[in-house]
């Protein structure tokens, strides 16, 4: 990227008028798919087949026109279109930070606003989804955390983040070239706005569509679910959806954690860490990342880095230490570099990876905990935050 500034491109959209009572396909399940088929006159022999031949249309080839599904005959095609859409979420505006990463902010039904976060690195391209409009959950250090709940996103609107992305990013094949193997969007992580388990089917829903082999055919290990600990749901992960766990963590006492993170006080870490230790899935192989941001004076202490090590013992992990990203009115501030490279060489020594995740997209408000649509603000003052925060 050569680029010496960020770019932000606004893209003009009308919203396409729906068939009254037509149902939209993208996100239904192959099985969710198939009785809306056959409810809708698809003779039931049939089904399967028919559920197969537009499930590749949709996901494999990036095709949202039934009169482009060419090897459907033409009358089934009116007959499809009549009662069904292929929609996706509008694309309100699109930033491209300076380090290549690309912010979409994109609407929903009901005039919703969402954040979704595309970064690329040398060897990966990786979305990050959001799961709900605002959050519930307060987090003190995050942009979201400031934006009242609306409501969660349904599973079509999640994985229509993705369709999205790839349209941008030119990934769907072109027909009669050769086959391209080359991934620009290979991995998924549900860190956006929102906690995902607080949206389980949807989110489980979403995500067993971008595995489907015959679609967007991303392997489980490639997608990560992001939670700040909502204990009762968290083994369904491994036996639902299966895909990687990583746990928004944060602190190493509950006095603190009760402020960063205040589902800590339903769920403490002790409860969470319990939860942990019997995840159906944890192994060496499968290892749960532990996500840890770094705030000045507020949890950066080598004490912290000592108990992290002590809490987390007999836990396959890895922690994830990130430099907090500021944004307007925040209560907190980055710790040094010197501090977060000592805290890493602690967690290092005691067996444990710690890489330190370089900030991306912040001249965009791209980067981690400083996703905010613009037009859902709960307009709080800094003071506001403060408060809440517990400071």
């Amino acid at each position: 990227m050569t680029a010496t500034a960020p770019i932000t491109q606004d893209v003009l959209t009308i919203p396409r008028k729906l068939p009254e009572g037509a149902t939209n396909l993208v996100g239904l399940t192959r099985d969710a798919m198939h009785d809306a088929l056959i409810a809708a006159g698809t003779p039931e022999k049939q089904a399967k087949m028919r559920v197969g031949q537009i499930w590749q249309w949709i996901y494999e080839k990036g095709v949202r026109d039934f009169a482009l599904m060419t090897n459907l005959a033409k009358a089934y095609r009116a007959e499809l279109a009549e009662h069904f859409v292929v929609e996706v979420p509008e694309v309100v505006s699109k930033q491209v930070s300076m380090d290549g990463t690309r912010k979409y902010l994109m609407r929903i039904a009901g005039g919703h606003e969402v954040e979704t976060v595309y970064i690329p690195e040398e060897d990966r391209g990786t979305l990050c989804v959001s799961s709900q409009v605002g959050c519930t959950l307060t987090c003190s250090f995050c942009h979201t955390g400031t934006q009242k709940l609306v409501r969660n996103l349904t599973a079509g609107e999640i994985i229509g983040q993705v369709l999205v992305a790839r349209d941008d990013l030119g990934e769907w094949p072109i027909p009669g070239a050769p086959k391209n193997e080359t991934r620009l969007l290979s991995n998924i992580v549900l860190m956006g706005m929102g906690e995902p388990l607080y949206n389980f089917d949807n989110v489980r829903d979403a995500m067993k569509i971008a595995m489907d082999p015959e679609g967007v055919s991303l392997s489980r290990r490639r997608i990560t679910l992001s939670t700040s600990g909502v204990v009762p749901e968290i083994a369904k992960t491994a036996t639902e959806i299966g895909c990687q766990l990583a746990i928004s963590f944060h602190a190493t006492t509950d006095e603190v954690r009760d402020k960063l993170v205040p589902i800590n006080k339903k769920w403490n870490i002790k409860e969470l860490l319990d939860a942990l230790r019997s995840y159906p899935k944890l192994s060496n192989s499968e290892r749960i990342t532990f996500e840890y941001v770094m705030l000045k004076d507020v949890n950066d202490s080598d004490a912290d880095a000592h108990r992290l090590i002590k809490l987390i013992r007999g836990i396959p992990a890895k922690i994830n230490l990130i430099p907090f990203n500021e944004w307007p009115g925040s209560p907190y501030v980055r710790s040094d570099w010197d501090r977060i490279q000592a805290f890493a060489d602690i967690i290092y020594k005691a067996g444990y990876a710690s890489p330190i995740r370089t900030p991306r997209g912040e001249d965009i408000m791209a980067a981690c905990g400083q996703l905010k649509s613009a037009t859902e603000r709960a307009r709080k003052s800094r003071k506001e935050i403060q408060a809440e925060a517990g400071l």
